[in-house]
């Protein structure tokens, strides 16, 4: 009978199973769901008792941050608008690092200035630095106490934190010496700034207006252009041997400078300059074609304009020759008129040659004036404007000096053109006798070899520019007595207590009486200062390098005028100014400390006795400055014409003649005989 088979089901194979060692599903089940998170609870208590005090702070301190960060930030954050603070939490977390990578210069603090703001900004990084220097306790992070803690691993936490805080402390210290540098690199930028002379830069500046015309007279410096390249190719053609370039570059050379001639503007050029222009162009264009070599082109050139710059100093020395000859020299018209006056006053009676009112010469009551000249025409100028200006004529002495040259001169003319109601004498310089050599360390020096010998050993140059330097030490006025006599007023006039002294290239446009006024706080000179910021103080006239001059004097003690000087001579006497003065010029018999002139001996001899006037009184440079303000001259009592253009010379300066010319009367028989014009 064949067996049935018995389908049976998992569970009754499970039995059969566990029965044969098999586990039971429910025991797996009961350890996953119970013992299973118990043995779990026990391992990890298991671990934590393991774990050391040590370990337990490291991880606390993990947990609240660094505080020394927080700490920094906090208060950088009150240094910073709401927008930059917004700006920087939206693109990272807040970070002591993520606030150095947005740092920016540009930041500002609203409602305070950049001063504030800096100062606000210090502020903050010294507080910091203050905190991390003496931390308070609030500020230090909370150290968990724990029983099982120990000496040792307390003293090395605290150790870790004391380190901390020295690193911060000097990166607060790094940050505040970035900023010192930089201000110390702006400041000095700043200071540079100042050095900078803009009046001098604005001398070369593109924008000033006489170059806001590019087009003026273009043609004429394009033929000069081209006259100097033509210059240039002439010789690179000549050392090439291409002779028919040479002759083509010669011709149109020559066409160029006939056409070119003394022109100087557009309007003056011949009308075939354009011709000539193309032309010339043409042949360059060929020799640039032909000839063109850098390298020689920047040599000839370079030679050109050292030639040059050589022909300019040449000039320049001729030029100061010429000026320096022409400024000592008197016209033949001056000297004419000087002879025939000489002529006929020789010829009058002796009792027709004195002036009246002589009375009035020792009379201190009056207003006296000193001219010392030898310039008839110039002397008249002086006295002719002074008496026009004057308010009382009467009132005012002229005590006029001159040499026996010109002696008769200026007795005739002013015997002949009386000074109306002023009172006028003259004298000869060689008439005082205690003028002399063993009384006067002036003429003992000019009676030496050596002294003769440096006046006139250049007496004839070989050349031109040769004696110039010397031509100036040369000058007659620097020889002659009557440029001295200045330093023996009270010898001259002993009976005056004061005297105006007035040089005879001035001009006097005002009444002087004013001057008589002043208080010159017993000073002995009153004159106008002359010195600017960095021109015309004492080392520009005095050899500082002596040791007498250092040790006596200020080189930036401001100079002063000679030309018009109030005197007193009472204090003048008190103080022996005339002993100063020779004390001076016997120590400079070797020109140690001076070269020429009297008024370096004069910035000696009243140092620190001179009392500066009001500048209207007295203005000077009509003889060699063209830029004088208007203005100045006409509000001017005295103008004086300083300076190698000396208004009766051909070389005066046309603008400022009118100021002199107007008080001579050019219809006098002996100015119309001379030919004396205006």
């Amino acid at each position: 009978m064949p067996q049935t088979r018995r389908i049976s089901s998992g569970f009754g194979n499970g039995r059969n199973r566990i029965g044969s060692s098999a586990v039971p599903p429910y025991i797996i089940l009961l350890f996953l769901f119970i013992l299973a998170p118990s043995l779990f609870l026990l391992g990890r208590n298991g671990v934590n008792a393991r774990i050391s005090p040590d370990e337990k702070a490291l991880n606390d301190n993990r947990k609240t941050g660094d505080w020394r960060e927080k700490l920094v930030v906090r208060h950088l954050k009150s240094s910073l608008t709401k927008e930059v603070v917004e700006s920087i939490r939206e693109s990272e977390p807040w970070s002591l690092d993520n606030f150095r990578k947005h740092l920016s210069v540009s930041w500002k603090i609203d409602g305070i200035d950049d001063s504030q703001q800096n100062t606000s900004t210090d502020t903050n990084a010294k507080n910091v630095q203050d905190k991390l220097e003496n931390p308070k306790a609030s500020d230090l992070p909370k150290v968990p106490k724990d029983d099982s803690d120990d000496r040792n691993t307390r003293i090395k936490f605290a150790r870790r934190k004391l380190r901390e805080i020295r690193r911060e402390k000097r990166a607060v210290e790094l940050l505040l010496q970035d900023d010192e540098a930089l201000v110390k690199l702006e400041n000095a930028a700043i200071e540079r700034s100042k050095a900078v002379d803009s009046a001098v830069l604005g001398k070369y500046s593109i924008w000033r207006k006489e170059n806001e015309n590019e087009n003026s007279d273009t043609t004429v410096r394009l033929m000069r252009d081209q006259m100097i390249m033509a210059r240039v190719y002439i010789a690179l053609a000549k050392s090439n041997n291409k002779n028919d370039i040479y002759q083509e570059l010669q011709t149109r050379l020559k066409e160029s400078q006939r056409t070119l001639g003394e022109a100087t503007m557009d309007a003056d050029l011949h009308h075939s300059a354009p011709e000539k222009i193309k032309a010339m162009g043409q042949v360059l264009s060929k020799a640039k074609d032909e000839l063109y070599d850098c390298k020689a082109i920047t040599q000839r050139l370079r030679a050109m304009l050292q030639s040059a710059d050589e022909q300019v100093r040449s000039l320049k020395k001729q030029s100061t020759f010429l000026s320096q000859l022409a400024a000592k020299t008197i016209p033949n018209s001056i000297h004419c008129l000087s002879m025939r006056l000489t002529i006929d006053y020789y010829l009058l009676p002796i009792e027709k040659r004195k002036f009246p009112r002589s009375e009035n010469l020792e009379n201190p009551e009056l207003y006296h004036y000193a001219l010392f000249s030898d310039n008839v025409l110039a002397a008249s100028v002086v006295v002719n404007s002074t008496i026009m200006n004057a308010k009382e004529p009467e009132k005012h002495v002229f005590h006029l000096v001159t040499d026996k040259l010109n002696f008769g001169a200026m007795n005739m003319w002013f015997l002949l053109n009386s000074p109306g109601e002023a009172t006028i004498n003259v004298e000869n310089v060689d008439d005082f006798k205690w003028l002399n050599s063993s009384y006067c360390p002036v003429l003992r020096q000019l009676e030496s070899a050596a002294m003769k010998e440096y006046y006139f050993k250049a007496d004839h140059p070989t050349t031109l520019s040769a004696g110039s330097s010397n031509l100036k030490y040369r000058n007659p006025k620097y020889l002659s007595m009557l440029n001295h006599l200045r330093f023996y007023l009270p010898q001259v006039y002993p009976t005056l207590d004061k005297i105006l002294f007035l040089d005879d290239d001035i001009v006097v446009q005002k009444d002087l009486t004013g001057l008589w006024e002043v208080d010159l706080n017993g000073n002995v000179n009153g004159a106008v200062e002359t010195c600017g910021e960095s021109f015309h103080r004492f080392d520009k006239y005095l050899n500082f390098s002596n040791p007498h001059i250092a040790r006596n004097f200020d080189p930036n003690a401001c100079g002063w005028a000679y030309g018009m000087n109030i005197f007193d001579l009472k204090e003048w006497k008190k103080k022996d100014i005339t002993g100063i003065y020779h004390k001076w010029q016997n120590m400079n018999e070797d020109r140690v400390l001076w070269k020429l002139g009297t008024l370096p001996p004069g910035l000696l001899t009243f140092y620190k006795l001179t009392h500066p006037l009001d500048k209207s009184w007295h203005v000077l440079g009509l003889g060699y400055n063209p830029s004088i303000d208007r203005s100045d001259i006409d509000n001017a009592a005295v103008v004086h014409y300083n300076g190698n253009m000396k208004p009766w010379l051909e070389l005066a300066m046309t603008k400022y003649r009118p100021y002199w010319t107007k008080y001579i009367k050019y219809d006098h028989p002996y100015i119309r005989s001379c030919n004396l014009s205006e």
